[in-house]
């Protein structure tokens, strides 16, 4: 066996070993020994999926690594080919997702050469944003095989985290020539056993009755969210990927909430899990002098608000309730918030309806992916809180709108479940390759839910949407494409469906069709505006009028 060929095995095999299930391949021709050797894997005990596009594939592997809670790996030949993961690793890095990248690399000989792609900025180049960095010189014989298996264990280990945050690593991987097999030997490789038991948490952190409360569930919080609010008797305010929008202390348009003086207003403590970035009324909230802001950490490491606060490890036992309608206050005026934003948003097909109703339609053990900017944000204005755990998945790291179709195909992937994107236009163009699937590739069911209003609705609702910007407004911020979304879908062999009208919606989220497809919904952001000044008339009035 030629030292490329058996280096290639050998790492294989440490991936597996390692707790990796999921691999995503890029073409290439330095990286010929790993594809020859994920090909000839076990299918049974680590799955392959092939992309063309370095950027959709690693955003795949960010999926199948959210979805399926350990590390998914994937590899690419040298060059550009790398360059073009630099968006999944920050967004990896950020989100503590264990993505591990392997990049196929000439030997380092050949480094600062006129070598054809060869770069010496290659290995290292994710720079922090990577929890280790391995790079494996070509081997020779069968020591630097066993010092391979030795630093490939270690990378993934680190992408676990261990008593820190998980995340990316980058595996940069010298291959000499010969590049490819004598022959085509099947490759037996052994699963681990799984992470290793836990230890001892440590001691719970006890939270004392204190002042006036609220639960903040920022992206990643977990159900351990919502059982702290409910067992305190404290108002939830939690964003759609916390894991925690559930329960009776739920409260749904929060944030419309939180500038009312008798709610928002009187908030003397914020009890912060996982990591809130969606809404500005929250930040402001925890910027506020007089509000006390206690962060649960999941992991000592984890980043916090600009401002100094206490940090406390979890677990958290929450105190004994006390009735004094805190909570029930809250309840009542979310149920009140909510009904008077139903009435202001009709029947008509807006980005808050849509979300709405792919909400209500996503049941249990289903999945929702929601694409940042707009939609995550519709989701968490309109949807009501679920009355049990929901899964929703969002890329909040870094806030992106690229590769939202590649991770909710990988999420899919791993987890089995019936999936859902909830995506803007932009968002959706922005990841059309992630869209394409050679045949005989593992199929996910993926509906994507496309709110197609031609451009950016984002900005209309920001600084940048007031009438003295009007002039630069369109081009620069709106960006209109005018693109024919069922034309696309055709081309890339897509089923397609749109719906018109209320009635068609909810019938066509009932019933998506087998496999992947596209739903798109046509709106017009003109208004959209206006819309969300009459729902926060409309929502003040109702809450003036709600119990206290």
């Amino acid at each position: 066996m030629n030292p490329s060929t058996a280096a290639a095995r050998a790492l294989v095999e440490e991936l597996v070993a390692g707790g990796v299930r999921h691999v995503v391949l890029c073409p290439g021709s330095r990286s010929a020994p790993l594809a020859y050797a994920l090909s000839l894997a076990d299918p049974g005990a680590l799955t392959l999926h092939v992309r063309i596009d370095e950027r959709a594939a690693g955003f795949t592997a960010l999926g199948l690594a959210a979805g399926g809670g350990v590390p998914a790996a994937v590899v690419t030949t040298s060059g550009t080919a790398v360059a073009n993961l630099h968006p999944a690793v920050l967004e990896a890095h950020e989100g503590g997702v264990p993505l591990v990248v392997v990049s196929a690399d000439r030997p380092h000989r050949l480094r600062g050469t006129w070598a054809n792609q060869t770069t010496a900025l290659q290995a290292g180049v994710f720079g922090a944003a990577a929890r280790a960095t391995v790079d494996l010189p070509a081997v020779t014989g069968p020591v630097d095989v066993a010092r391979w298996r030795r630093l490939v264990a270690g990378a993934l280990a680190a992408s676990r985290g261990g008593p820190g945050r998980p995340g990316p690593v980058h595996v940069d991987a010298a291959f000499d020539d010969p590049l490819v097999p004598e022959r085509l030997e099947p490759l037996a490789v052994v699963p681990s056993a799984g992470p290793a038991a836990a230890g001892d948490p440590g001691a719970a952190t006890v939270l004392d009755a204190g002042p006036r409360t609220v639960v903040v569930a920022g992206a990643g919080a977990g159900a351990a969210a919502a059982e702290l609010a409910e067992r305190a008797g404290w108002p939830l305010l939690a964003e759609p990927s916390s894991g925690a929008r559930h329960g009776p202390a739920a409260v749904g348009p929060y944030r419309l909430l939180l500038d009312v003086a008798h709610l928002g207003g009187r908030v003397q403590r914020a009890v912060v899990l996982g990591r809130p970035t969606l809404s500005r009324p929250v930040t402001r909230l925890l910027a506020r002098p007089d509000v006390e802001v206690v962060q649960v950490l999941r992991h000592p490491d984890d980043p916090g608000p600009e401002r100094a606060v206490r940090r406390v490890p979890g677990p958290v036992v929450a105190p004994e309730p006390c009735d004094d309608g805190w909570q029930e206050g809250w309840r009542a005026a979310g149920s009140a918030a909510a009904d008077a934003l139903d009435a202001v948003l009709g029947t008509s097909l807006s980005g808050p309806v849509v979300a709405r109703e792919v909400a209500a339609a996503t049941a249990p053990g289903d999945v929702l992916v929601a694409a940042a900017s707009n939609p995550v944000r519709d989701l968490d204005l309109a949807g009501r809180p679920w009355s049990s755990a929901r899964t929703v998945v969002a890329n909040r790291g870094l806030s992106g709108i690229d590769g939202t179709l590649s991770t909710a195909t990988g999420v899919a992937l791993a987890s089995g479940a019936r999936t859902r994107a909830l995506v803007g236009d932009l968002a959706f163009l922005h990841d059309l390759g992630g869209l394409l699937l050679g045949p005989g590739e593992p199929q996910a069911q993926v509906q994507v839910v496309v709110l197609n209003d031609d451009g950016g609705g984002i900005f209309g609702l920001l600084e940048h949407g007031e009438d003295r910007f009007a002039a630069v407004f369109e081009r620069a911020f709106g960006t209109p494409h005018g693109a024919d979304v069922a034309a696309l879908c055709a081309g890339l062999g897509v089923p397609h469906q749109r719906a018109g009208d209320l009635c068609a919606l909810r019938s066509l989220l009932a019933d998506p069709p087998p496999g992947r497809s596209v739903l798109e919904v046509r709106a017009d952001r003109a208004g959209l505006r206006r819309l969300h000044e009459e729902v926060r008339r409309a929502v003040g009035l109702a809450v003036g009028r709600a119990p206290t």
